[in-house]
């Protein structure tokens, strides 16, 4: 895979709740105080943290762990899980 594709359904954003790694972002319902629900957009994409940037934080974090092509399926399947806490 080349870049991580984001579907920009929000689901990550609104389910900060689920990790402790967001808490300081977390409005105290579980959705990001710079996420958007009208437009299900990040209001500070260009610079928003480093943890929600999914290329540097697998850079800063990840890579010595795991390749970009299983970081990336976990971040997919982790888009699913949230996805369906959603519907």
């Amino acid at each position: 895979m080349d870049n991580f594709i984001c579907s920009k359904c929000g689901a990550c954003c609104r389910n900060l709740d689920k990790s402790i790694y967001f808490a300081e972002y977390d409005m105290g319902n579980g959705v990001c105080r710079y996420f958007d629900e009208e437009t299900n957009l990040c209001t500070i994409y260009d610079d928003r943290p480093l943890l929600c940037n999914i290329e540097k934080a697998y850079d800063a974090y990840f890579k010595e762990y795991m390749t970009l092509d299983e970081y990336y399926s976990a971040n997919y399947e982790s888009c699913e899980t949230l996805r369906a806490l959603n519907n």
